[in-house]
């Protein structure tokens, strides 16, 4: 089995597990199209189901990110990735994940981007 993500004008609008061959017959009249996406492909690492770790077959690492409903797809980079959390944040195309302009601590219990103030904050 494999997942599929429906994209309609770069937006992901549903996600559903089949077979490959699925697609061979199925008639499908609504706008936009079927992508296959990769469920343990996160930041263009593909993981093992069962550790967690980098799998050593990296083949299944389709499209950088497994699309979510609302995810954007984005055409030239052949990626799936969140919106834009706040508009300091950029994308980083290799991983297609998004980066605050300053980096989080490493040193606090749980932090949260302030966009006002462009920092961290301790919560």
């Amino acid at each position: 089995m494999a997942h599929y993500a429906k994209v309609i004008d770069g937006i992901v609008t549903q996600v559903i597990v089949a077979e490959p061959e699925f697609f061979d017959t199925f008639v499908d009249s609504s706008p936009g199209r079927w992508i296959q996406t990769s469920y343990n492909t996160r930041a263009g690492v593909h993981r093992d189901s069962v550790t967690g770790l980098p799998s050593a077959d990296q083949s299944k690492a389709l499209r950088k990110n497994y699309a979510g409903i609302g995810d954007i797809y984005d055409e030239q980079l052949d990626a799936f990735y969140s919106k834009q959390p706040f508009p300091s944040w950029v994308l980083n195309t290799e991983t297609c994940m998004w980066s605050a302009p300053v980096a989080a601590p490493t040193d606090a219990v749980m932090v949260k981007w302030n966009e006002a103030t462009q920092s961290w904050i301790e919560v």
